[in-house]
């Protein structure tokens, strides 16, 4: 076990394709491990609905994804059921799901799973977790999700990552921050502008806003706040997004919850584009105070930090994502996460 390639199972979620035509975190996630585990010499056989992207055999719960049922309770009870069925039949040394449900029926399985947590465990996915016991290894995907639930049955902390390569780096940048992410209350778009407003510094905000919550917040505190300096722009396709985050002095982030990773922070550091954070969830993990941003407690502190980000050098950001936030970092972590649980198992 210790020297020969890995037999792996990866159960993904029943919603998106893997890889992902557009929005699809998790599904992107997976299609980037499966790809560089196979890289590695690894056997991989995917579980889940769709069509098959991938390298890795395919085994499939569902012809079609369900995105349209997202909210719906069957489509991952279905999902589960079937997997479970499917995975009976393979010989593998270990089950990686990302899914919901499934991991409901890994104690009636010899074979271990491992389970990555992708969202918080601070409400009942955290009861949820509790409740599986020993029959799952939990992998947390920073130590800031972990401190929440302590008692879970935790086995490792694996960082996410990106596809470095893939990412453009610039060395000089354009005199503006910039927002990216979602127009919620969480993640402080409207404290961003006054943020900006305060150290005179433009912004550009590049967010979803299609929900009927997302539409409701960005009229009450976001469309009073722009004008002079202060630009919305939408949602930014992969293309726009990577162009932005070039070229901006810095990703500003004032996050209004215990976010568990935050994947925008390591794709900014990847095109040499330091980030400004509020001290929340694993925002601290993720950027070297000082070094490749700056870490704040209230926004204060975010305003003085937007003049002092100039000096920080976009070489030493793409420099630390490359060692800590790659997929090949990440594939390594996991695969000592497989061996450590089958070889458990073993004895």
């Amino acid at each position: 076990m210790a020297d020969r390639p890995l037999r792996i199972a990866m159960v993904a979620p029943p919603w998106y394709e893997v890889p992902p035509d557009g929005y699809g975190g998790i599904e992107q996630l997976v299609a980037d491990l499966i790809r560089t585990l196979i890289a590695r010499g690894d056997e991989v056989t995917l579980v889940g609905a769709g069509e098959d992207r991938t390298e890795a055999n395919h085994l499939t719960t569902y012809p079609t994804t369900q995105a349209e049922r997202i909210g719906e309770v069957m489509p991952e009870v279905v999902h589960a059921a079937r997997a479970a069925t499917l995975l009976d039949r393979l010989d593998v040394d270990v089950v990686h799901d990302h899914s919901l449900a499934s991991p409901l029926t890994a104690a009636s399985r010899d074979v271990p799973t491992v389970v990555t947590v992708h969202g918080p465990v601070t409400d009942e996915l955290g009861d949820y977790y509790a409740a599986l016991g020993d029959t799952v290894a939990l992998v947390a995907i920073s130590d800031a999700q972990r401190s929440f639930r302590p008692e879970l049955n935790w086995v490792a902390t694996v960082h996410n990552a990106i596809d470095v390569a893939d990412h453009p780096f610039e060395q000089d940048k354009d005199d503006y921050a910039l927002f990216l992410g979602r127009m919620n209350p969480d993640k402080g778009a409207h404290v961003a502008i006054d943020v900006c407003r305060e150290a005179n510094l433009p912004l550009v905000i590049a967010a979803k806003c299609d929900e009927d919550a997302e539409h409701e917040y960005f009229e009450r505190e976001v469309r009073p706040r722009l004008g002079h300096g202060i630009e919305f722009i939408g949602e930014a396709d992969a293309t726009t997004k990577r162009e932005l985050l070039c070229k901006a002095r810095c990703l500003l982030l004032p996050l209004q919850w215990e976010e568990p990773f935050g994947l925008v922070m390591i794709e900014a550091l990847a095109c040499g584009t330091p980030v400004v954070a509020l001290r929340r969830g694993a925002a601290p993990e993720i950027v070297v105070d000082g070094v490749t941003g700056f870490i704040g407690d209230e926004p204060a502190d975010l305003a003085r930090a937007l003049a002092k980000v100039v000096d920080l050098d976009p070489a030493a950001c793409r420099r630390d994502v490359e060692q800590r936030f790659d997929l090949p970092v990440m594939a390594a972590r996991y695969e000592q996460v497989y061996r450590s649980v089958a070889g458990r198992r073993d004895g």
